[in-house]
C-alpha cells in the first residue's frame, strides 16, 4: 500500500471518468487517496491543468476533449498526486499521430520535475531522448539494458540490432 500511495498510472487508453469533468478527474485522487478538502484539491487541480495547458478546459468532459487533450488530463491527474514514480502505458499508442507530440512535451516536462518515470513506449526517438535507462523487452523477457546510447547504438543481443534494423536508418546504430 506504502508504494501504492507514492505512485501513480497514465493508462494507455486516458482512463478517465466519463461523468467526471477534467478538473474532477484531476480532483478525484486528491480528495479520496490522499484526504484533500474540496478546495485544496481544486487549486491543486487547475494548478496542474494550468501546467499541462489545459485551464481553459477544466469544465470539460472527456466527451469534449481530443484524444491528446484526455491524456494531458490523465498526465495532469498522475502528476497532481506528487507521487515518486508514475508509470506510463504506452502514452501515445491511442492518439492521432498529430498529437502525439503534445503528450510527449508534457511527459518531456514531467521529467525535468524530476519525477521518476516508467514509460512501456514504441516511440523510439522519444525514448532515446528522455530516458536515463533504457529496457529493450521482448516475450516479457528483458533483453538489453543500458543507457540509450549503449541500446540504441552499441547493441550487444541480437535480438536489439534486429529490432532496431527495422525501425532505426541502418547507419544510425554501431554493430
Amino acid at each position: 500500500m506504502k508504494i501504492r500511495r507514492n505512485s501513480a498510472f497514465v493508462f494507455q487508453n486516458y482512463g478517465l471518468f466519463n461523468n467526471k469533468t477534467a478538473i474532477q478527474n484531476v480532483m478525484e485522487g486528491l480528495i479520496v487517496v490522499q484526504k484533500n478538502s474540496k478546495e485544496e484539491a481544486y487549486k491543486k487541480a487547475l494548478d496542474v491543468l494550468t501546467w499541462v495547458g489545459l485551464s481553459d478546459k477544466a469544465d470539460f468532459y472527456p466527451s469534449q476533449l481530443s484524444g491528446g487533450q484526455q491524456q494531458r488530463v490523465g498526465i495532469a491527474r498522475a502528476v497532481a498526486l506528487n507521487p515518486k514514480v508514475i508509470l506510463f502505458d504506452e502514452p501515445t499508442s491511442a492518439l492521432d499521430p498529430e498529437l502525439v507530440g503534445e503528450t510527449l512535451e508534457v511527459i518531456k516536462k514531467v521529467a525535468k520535475k524530476g519525477i521518476t518515470m516508467i514509460i512501456v513506449t514504441h516511440e523510439m526517438s522519444f525514448a532515446q531522448d528522455v530516458a536515463d535507462r533504457v529496457v529493450f523487452m521482448d516475450g516479457g523477457v528483458v533483453v538489453e539494458e543500458g543507457t540509450p546510447d549503449q541500446v540504441f547504438y552499441k547493441p550487444k543481443e541480437e535480438r536489439t540490432k534486429k529490432f532496431l534494423s527495422r525501425i532505426l536508418q541502418k547507419d544510425m546504430y554501431y554493430i
